[in-house]
């Protein structure tokens, strides 16, 4: 038992790849296991998320240094945990929770929390000598996931969208292929096909030279011409059937509650929630789209019902239910979305994120993993040791590779999702 005891708990602010501060909080084991795991804010973010502690009143990263989530961390969390059983997740992170003491995370801050329970959970497992996905999910972590790669970003081509960061964001999901590895593959060969008729049908004015391309104000009147062009991306790439079309709308930062419209949202007419979801049924018909995720705002669980009553591909709730288990459960009473997003700092730690996780599967709904808050490559454990059966991009990249030393790693046991792994 000692060898799985907290030895320590540190933490540092450092630089994250959204251009701006993270915290990363470090977890030794008297064992000498050591793991780290950073959090960083997203770029759009749900407003029933955990409250992330941030350095308000200092000039510095805009009033969004962590220095206070930091000191939490090592001076508050850190004493309170060290010589507890890092085996023990649930116990550290109920720990945390109560130390905290309030509904949102406040006082310690979501984001100091969210970084030392994930930590602990990669010390735990180096503690016991496992493979994350193995400590996860035991020997039923064998399922491969339908994997996507990013195809276009970028907001305000139409005006609107000041909450938005980067989105509607689009993916190609590769669901038609016998393994992880030929999924990987045919997301590298289709993505370069797109971006080469992205330059040939914009022009190299139009479209950034970043990856994944970002599309310049003004080039295109509606992203239907977006959805046409990465549909014939798939067919020149000679999978047709095999590849289809994910978004992250994230509409919800493109309502305006005064005038009950989307504002600049996929073309600059202000759009009805009626209009919108007949926007939705329009695309799904006439294109490959498999995935929609936040297609309307982070309050109408009734129009994500809607949708997911009608349009028969995958409807994701993000912001939407912010990997609350309360927003799912009464998402799921009133049937909105089929699918959860799975973001461990939207609410705090491990043990509330797997436990949400476990309770959208006994109802039906599927999840989604996604590693934009900082995650990195062992969002791909995560989601081999809860048989997700799919995760937001992964086909590439670090966290591609990292799917890869994976499917190796279990052999003739690896099992590739394909399509079942997307819902409906």
């Amino acid at each position: 038992m000692a060898s799985t005891r907290i030895a320590s708990v540190t933490a540092r602010q450092i630089y994250s790849d959204r251009g701006h501060p993270g915290v990363r909080a470090t977890v030794t084991t008297e064992s000498g296991a050591t793991a780290s795991a950073e959090v960083t804010a997203g770029t759009s973010v749900g407003k029933y998320e955990v409250q992330f502690a941030y350095d308000d009143e200092d000039q510095r990263f805009g009033g969004r240094g962590v220095g206070r989530a930091v000191h939490n961390i090592e001076q508050v969390i850190a004493p309170a945990i060290v010589g507890m059983d890092a085996t023990a997740q649930a116990e550290v992170d109920r720990t945390m929770i109560e130390l905290d003491g309030s509904p949102d995370k406040t006082r310690l801050g979501g984001n100091a929390i969210a970084a030392v329970s994930a930590a602990l959970l990669q010390a735990a497992a180096k503690s016991v000598g496992l493979p994350l996905y193995r400590y996860i999910g035991g020997m039923n972590a064998c399922l491969m996931p339908v994997p996507g790669v990013l195809a276009t970003t970028g907001a305000r081509r139409y005006g609107g969208g000041e909450r938005s960061g980067s989105k509607p964001t689009y993916a190609l999901m590769c669901h038609g292929f016998d393994s992880f590895g030929a999924a990987s593959y045919a997301a590298w060969e289709v993505e370069k096909v797109y971006r080469r008729l992205l330059f040939e049908r914009l022009g190299v004015d139009a479209v950034s030279r970043a990856t994944p391309p970002i599309i310049s104000p003004g080039r295109v009147r509606h992203d239907r011409e977006l959805w046409s062009l990465m549909t014939e991306a798939i067919e020149k790439a000679g999978y047709e059937g095999r590849i289809g079309i994910q978004v992250d709308v994230a509409a919800g930062t493109y309502y305006d509650e005064e005038t009950e419209r989307y504002v600049g949202l996929f073309s600059a007419e202000d759009k009805t929630r009626d209009e919108m979801i007949a926007l939705f049924q329009e695309a799904v018909r006439q294109y490959p789209f498999v995935i929609v995720e936040d297609p309307l705002d982070e309050d109408d669980f009734e129009g994500h019902a809607i949708l997911a009553r009608t349009l028969g591909i995958e409807v994701v709730g993000d912001d939407l239910f912010t990997t609350n288990l309360e927003r799912v459960r009464h998402g799921i009473a009133l049937g909105a979305a089929n699918t959860v997003l799975l973001k461990v700092n939207q609410i705090g730690s491990i043990t509330e994120a797997f436990d949400m996780v476990q309770f959208a599967y006994r109802h039906g709904y599927g999840v989604m993993p996604c590693n934009s808050r900082g995650e990195g490559e062992v969002i791909a454990d995560y989601t081999v040791g809860l048989r997700c059966g799919h995760l937001r991009e992964g086909a590439t990249g670090p966290v591609g590779n990292r799917f890869l030393e994976i499917e190796e790693d279990l052999g003739p046991r690896a099992e590739f999702a394909g399509r079942r792994g997307l819902k409906p």
